[in-house]
């Protein structure tokens, strides 16, 4: 029995142990929820001078082509020794000759022609005066006839003289009217005659002068300075009316037609016009329109580890646009690049070479630029003087190199977050750290474009 007692012992001990725990157990301590901060990266924003600029690529191309079409025909006499492919001439240099003993021909058979009617004009003037004086006789001698007519006539009546004598008469009589009115037609014939020479004469003089133009164009010669880019003619070849012997380029200007995004140019344009100006485009408003941008240009060839530029002026706007591309063709001119080029230094712009343009506008004063990858949905978030964060919708104007203009909405002086925040809650805590380094390079970036 008494060992069944034996077991209370360790079991009062286990439950006074419980009962010791449970008491000496702490009631758990609650602490005042604590906000979560965000570590985020601000920029300052501040108020610089900006000059809006685009750029776009594309090929070199001659601003003025020629062509040696044949405007008469004939055997090629003459080739220039140095008429060949990649040959620059200056102007005025002959390059083909074309026999011109046809034309020569045509020049004497011409002028003998003209000759021959000048001789005739002036024998139908003799002829005239010859006519005249004859004329003039022949009316005398027809009053004479024409009297002694009337007197035989009286002497008939009275019965002097035989009616024989009376017919006698009026036969000479009548021929001495038809010698008279025979020259009359003669004198009215003349000037007709005389107005058929002149005509002749004059389409005797005009292929004289055709003739003579013929010649001329026998020889041909560069209109400009300019640069060989095809030839196909040899001598004592026979060059047909209408066929190209040689093609040449123009040295003096070179053109570059750049694609340039759309939407970047239109914001160029707005920013330099500012909605001012004449409505619509016309020919007679165009000049106006291109003169109000105000853009300048450089072209830029990338030479291995050297960049070379050449100066520009922007020109037109191409006809089309690229409808896959959403880019508009700006043509910029370039002038003397052959006279400023130095062998193994700075080529010239020679046709073909792939370069990039850059289009500039008039400087724009006191503008705030944040980067584009600081803009939520047209907003911007701003950390203000207590560290909390501020959703402000902005409006945007030109964007360029990362950056964008901000027209509204911001201040100078403003916190400008430009850490991502997800979620973005208005008004949550930040911890803020100015990011030095992003503002160098903005300001660098201001600094290259104003130069």
């Amino acid at each position: 029995m008494w060992r069944k007692l034996l077991i209370l012992p360790p079991i009062l001990l286990g439950v006074f142990v419980v009962w010791w725990f449970v008491n000496q157990r702490q009631p758990p301590q609650t602490t005042a929820p604590q906000e979560e901060v965000r570590n985020v990266r601000i920029i300052e924003a501040v108020r610089a001078d900006l000059i809006p600029a685009v750029s776009g690529f594309g090929t070199v191309q001659p601003a003025k082509t020629w062509q040696a079409v044949v405007q008469a025909a004939g055997e090629v006499e003459y080739k220039h020794p140095r008429l060949m492919r990649g040959a620059i001439m200056p102007a005025g240099t002959e390059i083909i000759r074309i026999s011109p003993r046809d034309y020569e021909l045509a020049i004497a058979q011409a002028e003998a022609n003209i000759s021959r009617a000048d001789a005739q004009i002036t024998e139908f003037d003799l002829t005239e005066d010859n006519t005249k004086a004859s004329l003039k006789i022949e009316r005398q001698s027809l009053t004479i006839r024409e009297r002694e007519l009337a007197r035989k006539e009286e002497l008939v009546r009275s019965g002097a003289t035989s009616r024989t004598a009376l017919d006698q008469e009026t036969r000479d009589t009548l021929v001495q009217r038809k010698k008279v009115q025979d020259l009359e037609n003669t004198l009215k014939l003349i000037p007709s005659q005389r107005a058929a020479l002149v005509e002749q004469k004059k389409l005797n003089q005009i292929e004289l002068d055709q003739a003579r133009l013929n010649l001329a164009r026998t020889r041909i010669a560069l209109p400009f300075d300019a640069r060989i880019s095809e030839v196909s003619v040899e001598i004592a070849q026979y060059a047909q009316v209408g066929s190209v012997l040689v093609a040449a380029d123009g040295i003096e200007t070179a053109e570059v037609e750049a694609q340039v995004p759309l939407a970047q140019f239109s914001a160029l344009a707005r920013a330099t016009t500012r909605g001012d100006g004449p409505v619509g485009i016309t020919p007679e408003t165009i000049g106006d329109v291109v003169k109000r941008l105000g853009f300048s240009a450089t072209i830029h060839l990338n030479a291995g580890e050297t960049e070379i530029m050449w100066p520009a002026r922007f020109s037109r706007i191409s006809d089309t646009i690229d409808l896959k591309t959403r880019s508009i063709g700006a043509i910029v001119t370039a002038q003397d690049t052959w006279k400023t080029a130095r062998p193994g230094q700075r080529p010239p712009l020679s046709k073909g070479m792939f370069v990039e343009v850059r289009i500039r506008a008039g400087k724009l004063a006191d503008q705030i630029l944040v980067p584009r990858s600081a803009l939520h949905d047209e907003n911007l978030y701003l950390a203000d003087k207590d560290n909390r964060l501020v959703i402000r919708p902005v409006e945007t104007g030109l964007a360029q190199e990362g950056n964008v203009v901000i027209r509204s909405g911001v201040e100078p002086g403003d916190r400008v977050v430009v850490s991502d925040l997800l979620p973005a809650i208005e008004g949550m805590l930040l911890r803020v750290t100015r990011d030095e380094k992003l503002e160098a390079e903005i300001q660098r970036q201001l600094a290259d474009n104003i130069k």
